[in-house]
């Protein structure tokens, strides 16, 4: 071996072990103190998990927050209007270095897998120039997919179609549309058709942005499901928001989330920008704006969790943390049940390595990549509550990133308590069972 963690708790599992690495491939998972090498990382007993993935958001678009203007109405429209007026000026090297820094943001934070959608209305096709040379410049270090998307729709002008071509020509990785967005609900069907025409064609994934409103007729995910059902491609489609199923009838609903579950689409919510941007024409009880995950997860769908935007004009804030997102949508979606804790943590690791199609080398197995984080906590629910530092980002046998943890003092009536956030064991319920806090002085 050359390098060991040590002392490490995988997800799920309720014992620590040693994690043995050599040339980059994790050679022996095994009890602990057993293995030793010269490069030792010492987990503490805390919680070593796969990177976390982020299926879906906009890094042509991050960090460009007030420029030209604020979204000051909150609403998808009003975000979709600024990125026109800020498109006009897109610069190459702009949109790669924003990126860029979005992109080392995440990395700090455990990201390692990513899905950005470029947006393929604009005719010089550079926001798929400068994701697709970042994706290559930073190969082996963090995965990236560039998803061709059409923000204006791909029938709302004349070029649609061929700059979606020039799209795959220049190496985006995913084919993307918006039915939503286009002039009429035929123009939507049309699209939809058409992207999983040229996957048929190519191989290619496919990610749609589907019903991202609030119009309960807006049903555009029957026909994606539908789609992937009639041309074998089970398994490579994705359907990103779905947050109009949040105002489907119940029935239709159930009809149409078990064609989902049939089809093998997977479903991506994204609770920053829904819970924003949806809704806003609502007076009381306003919605949520996030689809039935739930619902989806008893079915059997794949859900996966974006972070969708960083300061850009459709979300002003966000650092691109994978783990605040999925205590967010904890909260919205009320899965607060202590399993269904753990189903969101799967959700920005295991469900979402799924719908980028890479569990073939994604996970803490003998004989997969040495690719993994380690958290400042003990466990999944602990990650969720606590959203902790990611102490340590190894891809590949490498370090990363590395974070330095919090260190908090209290004095309140008997000299300085360290105070780490740690929760006491559930077992031994009473007051009685709590540990007096050290009031020593040091």
């Amino acid at each position: 071996m050359d390098l060991v963690i040590k002392n490490a708790r995988l997800p799920g599992a309720g014992t620590l072990v040693d994690i043995g690495v050599t040339a980059g491939i994790i050679q022996k998972i095994a009890a602990p103190e057993s293995l030793q090498a010269p490069r030792v990382i010492h987990a503490k007993g805390g919680l070593v998990s796969p990177p976390f993935v982020d299926p879906h958001v906009h890094l042509d678009a991050a960090l460009t927050a007030g420029n030209p203007r604020y979204n000051e109405s909150g609403t998808l429209l009003e975000g979709i209007r600024i990125w026109g007026e800020r498109k006009q000026r897109l610069d190459y090297h702009d949109i790669k270095s924003r990126a860029y820094r979005a992109v080392s943001w995440m990395v700090a934070q455990g990201v390692l897998f990513i899905r950005t959608h470029a947006d393929v209305s604009e005719p010089s096709l550079t926001t798929v120039q400068a994701l697709t040379d970042l994706r290559d410049e930073l190969r082996g270090m963090v995965d990236i997919q560039v998803v061709a998307f059409p923000q204006d729709g791909i029938y709302t002008h004349d070029d649609g179609e061929r700059l979606m071509e020039e799209a795959i020509e220049l190496g985006v990785d995913v084919l993307g549309c918006i039915p939503h967005n286009e002039l009429t609900r035929e123009d939507g069907v049309a699209s939809v058709e058409y992207v999983m025409g040229l996957a048929s064609e190519t191989g290619m994934l496919v990610d749609i942005h589907c019903d991202e409103t609030d119009d309960d007729q807006s049903r555009f995910v029957e026909t994606v499901a539908a789609q992937t059902i009639k041309r074998g491609l089970q398994g490579q489609v994705t359907a990103s928001h779905a947050t109009a199923m949040h105002s489907y009838n119940n029935a239709y609903a159930a009809k149409l989330i078990g064609l989902l579950a049939r089809a093998g689409v997977g479903v991506i919510t994204n609770p920053f920008d829904n819970s924003i941007l949806q809704a806003r024409g609502d007076s009381y009880p306003k919605r949520r704006g996030i689809t039935r995950v739930d619902e989806l997860l008893a079915a059997g769908v794949t859900v996966g969790i974006g972070h969708d935007s960083i300061m850009d004009p459709w979300y002003p804030l966000g650092r691109g943390s994978m783990l605040q997102a999925a205590s967010l949508l904890l909260h919205l979606a009320q899965l607060s049940g202590h399993e269904q804790i753990f189903d969101v943590f799967r959700m920005i690791t295991d469900n979402s390595a799924k719908i980028l199609n890479i569990k073939e080398q994604y996970g803490i197995e003998e004989g997969k990549p040495a690719t993994f984080i380690v958290l400042n906590a003990d466990n999944e629910h602990e990650a969720i509550r606590l959203t902790p530092e990611c102490l340590y980002v190894v891809r590949d046998g490498r370090v990363l990133a590395q974070t330095e943890p919090a260190l908090s003092t209290v004095q309140l009536t008997a000299g300085k308590q360290l105070v780490d956030f740690s929760a006491p064991a559930p077992s031994g319920a009473g007051p009685e069972a709590a540990a007096e806090p050290d009031t020593s002085g040091e």
